[in-house]
């Protein structure tokens, strides 16, 4: 991903959540995502980047996403990738938020960001249109882009 490394080189904090997001949805070929970064109190999630077209009471619903709650905030909870096949009909684990569903995705995955010295970042998380399942090697490299991103220090607090 190339074009992670190039996003994660230049410019400020903010565009630089932007500008890596952007390069995972085109490696990934992802619809829609967001970047939330950890707080400094440890217990929340804020919402950093997300792609063009989200709807505004979906963005007001994720700006901040308590640490145990949603996609998000159960994949940072549990250090580990929470995904579904079908986000619009499919919750049997029960991280989907009712918003959740507004962004109109379906195949959905959340990783968390965790940077190479195992500090929780923050997490990153895509989705497409169509019913999807991400394949190992896509969940390990959207672990691996999460990985570049918390240790870029784009998330430091």
């Amino acid at each position: 991903m190339d074009e992670l490394e190039r996003a994660l080189a230049e410019g400020d904090r903010e565009s630089i959540f932007s500008r890596a997001l952007d390069a995972v949805l085109r490696a990934t070929r992802s619809e829609g995502g967001t970047i939330h970064v950890l707080q400094p109190d440890g217990k929340t999630l804020r919402l950093a980047a997300s792609s063009a077209g989200m709807p505004e009471p979906l963005l007001a619903a994720i700006r901040e996403i308590p640490i145990g709650r949603g996609m998000a905030g159960i994949a940072a909870e549990r250090r580990a990738p929470v995904r579904s096949c079908d986000l619009q009909r499919d919750d049997a684990d029960g991280s989907a938020r009712p918003g959740a569903r507004a962004a109109g995705l379906r195949g959905t995955i959340c990783v968390p960001m965790i940077a190479s010295d195992g500090r929780l970042a923050g997490t990153l998380g895509v989705g497409s249109r169509e019913e999807r399942e991400f394949s190992a090697e896509e969940v390990a490299g959207l672990a691996d882009a999460a990985r570049r991103i918390a240790d870029a220090g784009a998330c430091a607090h």
